[in-house]
């Protein structure tokens, strides 16, 4: 991990007090254990730092989603738990048994093979059952069958080499307001618990249950159980929509610099397909960000409308976006130069009318998980504290 100075040509910046402030309005509104979902590293803002942070600030166990993303944390010092939410190949029983990872069993096929693999190589893997209660992936389906997915849990609790010590599920719609989907995530929750009364009452021991997502766990926080699970809301982001959490803060800014500023003429054209002919004077600045660092073609002029932020004041991309470098226009911004920071998105374009990871989001077509999640390995990631950086993370250096 990098402290020095860094190539200023696209970056991420990440604001670790946004990251531990999200982490403590949470665990104050649930009022229980959290557990930090890390996947996807950390939803694009960088485990290797963001992990350990949430560790320092009070997470109680972390979960990823697979098997290398398990071994990423425990390499940067995690040592809480963490359970893997979906497949893992069952021939790495003995990586899961080595690096104190649970294993989400979805399945009694799955938990079948997984036991197999485990007898072989001599280790207990711990695990919790994954419901299924009406998300519809993965997990013992006991909205389909109850009495069918009890005994098919019950019956993978006495397989040799597995040791069942949690139950958990996620919801559906929790991130909704519309009744019908407020009503069926109070069904998902009642089958929830109805399941795991049923497996205690018959004499297994679940030591940790839990059921509640980001949206759940803000919502209803008597649904905590002996944990909830916080993913997009650690990184200062409402789960939909339709629910505003009050007090989050978004810790990524993308930032990137002026490579060159140029004067447009009356008839000139820019960028792939030359969608964008100028019919006044324009002043125009290349950007050095495009798809290749995950900002979506989809900005481009003619689409959704990017608009960065130069000096404090809105760019509007023009033409359409290319794999590294994108155009906008700096006509109404005075003394734009070479070498100028550009705040591509961020929690402070809002107030200019320039774009957030939630603007981004809602123009193109998807949700805000998916823009912080699509910021590539080459954007380095600087860490900051108090205004100043204090450590950075480039991927294309450290690999």
């Amino acid at each position: 991990m990098r402290g020095d100075l860094f190539e200023k040509h696209c970056w991420a910046e990440i604001d670790l007090n946004a990251v531990r402030d999200n982490f403590a309005l949470i665990q104050e509104t649930v009022g229980g254990p959290v557990a930090a979902v890390v996947k996807a590293d950390a939803y694009g803002h960088g485990a290797a730092v963001v992990a350990p942070v949430l560790e320092d600030a009070g997470a109680a166990a972390f979960a990823v989603s697979c098997l290398a993303e398990a071994k990423h944390l425990r390499r940067h010092g995690i040592r809480k738990p963490i359970l893997i939410l979906g497949y893992c190949e069952p021939a790495h029983a003995a990586e899961l048994a080595l690096g104190c990872i649970t294993q989400a069993v979805y399945s009694e096929e799955y938990a079948k093979a997984l036991s197999a693999a485990a007898v072989e190589a001599g280790v207990t893997v711990h695990c919790h059952f994954k419901v299924d209660t009406g998300m519809g992936r993965i997990g013992f389906c006991v909205r389909t069958d109850f009495e069918d997915a009890v005994c098919a849990m019950e019956r993978c609790a006495a397989l040799p080499g597995l040791q069942f010590t949690g139950i958990f599920q996620h919801f559906a719609v929790a991130d909704s307001v519309k009744e019908e989907n407020i009503a069926y995530t109070q069904e998902q929750h009642d089958l929830f618990m109805r399941t795991v009364e049923r497996l205690k009452a018959d004499g297994l021991p679940l030591t940790t249950v839990h059921c509640a997502n980001s949206a759940a766990q803000m919502r209803h926080p008597e649904w905590r159980c002996d944990l909830t699970r916080a993913g997009i809301i650690l990184y200062g982001m409402d789960p939909s929509s339709e629910v505003h959490i009050e007090g989050l803060r978004p810790p990524m800014t993308l930032k990137s610099v002026v490579s060159y500023v140029k004067e447009l003429k009356p008839g000139q054209s820019v960028s792939y397909g030359r969608t964008f002919t100028a019919d006044t004077p324009r002043t125009v600045a290349t950007v050095c960000v495009g798809y290749a660092d995950g900002y979506p073609r989809m900005l481009s002029s003619t689409q959704g409308g990017g608009v960065m932020a130069i000096h404090g004041r809105p760019a509007p991309v023009l033409g359409r976006v290319c794999m590294d470098q994108t155009l906008v226009d700096v006509t109404d911004i005075p003394g734009v130069q070479m070498g100028d920071e550009v705040t591509v998105f961020g929690p402070d374009n809002a107030p200019i009318g320039a774009d957030t990871a939630d603007a981004i989001a809602e123009k193109t077509d998807t949700i805000n998980y998916e823009i912080v999640c699509g910021i590539t390995r080459r954007v380095p990631r600087v860490y900051c504290q108090n205004d100043a950086p204090v450590c950075i993370w480039n991927d294309l250096e450290e690999t």
